[in-house]
């Protein structure tokens, strides 16, 4: 980035959260990604935009780490102390801004591996305009309305949802005039905007950009940036156990018995399918079943092995992993397994993309709960690679 003397474009970098979800020792820009920090990575991105002045919010007592991350980069940069909340954080951002900053990016830094073509795009449309401008990627989940009690009230139409990203673009007067007008927090820069009567268009986030929260956000992100000789396969085991008493007919294995006595569980009960989940999980670093699939999410109540198993397929890829293998043995009295065993492989191979799938099973010789016919154990081994 070539330093200009009269700059038309800042980016404010909001580094300034204290990341209580992601649990990472420190602040959550300051966590480390592989030898680097989750700001310096998110820098990388910013410093590639054409940008002459970036400011980054931080803590209290982590500037000079900002320094550190930023320098040898060339161009103004600012390191401020943020507020309580990000709208103070951002103001703190703008009042440091030279007199001739026209236009104001703001960046999570924890949306780390934001690709510069995305800040490249937003800048086009302030080019062209716009006052306000975010990237944004279409939701592709099923979104369920859900009261206070869990219990879901309606379907949302997700063709008419986006998921917000930053960088999130601005005139600088727009922002300002938007920040000391506020008399409530939003969750966002655009909302801020928004509120305040002012037009905000779209234009294409990315996948990468996603915003890292929790520790599987982490581990994804980490996966993202490995070294690709670092990212050898990886085993996992996984276990689940589940008591007969639920209602319906029975699932296991990715199979409805039919006449035989249901799992209880939040979905299915599918002990077969858990465990793979949880094997799969482990051996990419991703958390387990419960981080992924808890109580907390409703889509999942009453799901089957389908779409358990899709899923973390799915969080695998993002992570850059897919599946090589899976082996798993049901330890249980009930069902007999042996004239559906090449059933259920093929029907849980299917919703691992094609993997193959190994499953075996056996009693306990009348020894403990399973023996006693009161449910069923499951226990898996799986193999990731590298994509």
């Amino acid at each position: 980035m070539t330093p200009s003397p009269s700059p038309r474009l800042a980016v404010i970098v909001v580094a300034a959260g204290s990341g209580t979800r992601l649990n990472g020792g420190a602040p959550k820009a300051f966590v480390a990604l592989d030898d680097r920090a989750i700001l310096e990575h998110s820098l990388d991105g910013v410093f590639a935009a054409p940008s002459a002045h970036v400011v980054v919010v931080v803590p209290d007592g982590y500037e000079d780490a900002a320094r550190t991350a930023a320098g040898g980069r060339g161009g103004r940069v600012h390191v401020v102390v943020g507020g309580r909340t990000r709208q103070e954080s951002v103001a703190a951002g703008l009042a440091v801004l030279e007199p001739s900053v026209e236009f104001v990016l703001v960046h999570d830094a924890a949306r780390a591996l934001t690709p510069v073509a995305v800040f490249e795009r937003v800048i086009d449309a302030l080019e062209q305009g716009a006052p306000a401008v975010i990237p944004a990627v279409p939701v592709v989940d099923t979104i369920k309305r859900v009261d206070d009690d869990g219990i879901i009230v309606a379907a949302v139409d997700r063709s008419e949802l986006a998921a917000a990203q930053t960088p999130q673009g601005f005139r600088r007067d727009v922002l300002e005039a938007a920040v000391v007008a506020a008399d409530a927090d939003h969750t966002d820069d655009a909302a801020l905007v928004a509120a305040a009567g002012h037009t905000v268009v779209t234009v294409a986030g990315d996948a990468n950009s996603f915003k890292i929260t929790t520790a599987p956000d982490l581990e994804r992100a980490r996966g993202l940036v490995a070294p690709r000789h670092a990212m050898i396969p990886r085993i996992g085991i996984g276990t689940d156990v589940h008591g007969f008493g639920g209602e319906g007919t029975l699932w296991l294995a990715g199979l409805e018995w039919p006449g035989e006595q249901a799992l209880s569980g939040h979905s299915d009960g599918d002990a077969v399918a858990h465990a793979i989940v949880d094997a799969l999980l482990a051996a990419a670093g991703l958390g387990d079943i419960g981080t992924h699939f808890g109580t907390d999410r409703p889509e999942f109540s009453g799901a089957h092995a389908e779409a358990f198993l899709s899923h973390t397929v799915e969080l695998l890829a993002a992570a850059g992993w897919r599946v090589g293998n899976v082996s798993v043995q049901v330890q249980a009295n009930r069902p007999r397994f042996a004239a559906r065993r090449v059933e259920s492989e093929r029907a849980l191979s299917a919703a691992l993309g094609g993997a193959p799938v190994s499953v075996s099973a056996t009693t306990t010789d009348g020894l403990g709960f399973t023996g006693r016919t009161e449910g069923v154990a499951a226990f898996a081994t799986a193999l990731v690679v590298p994509l």
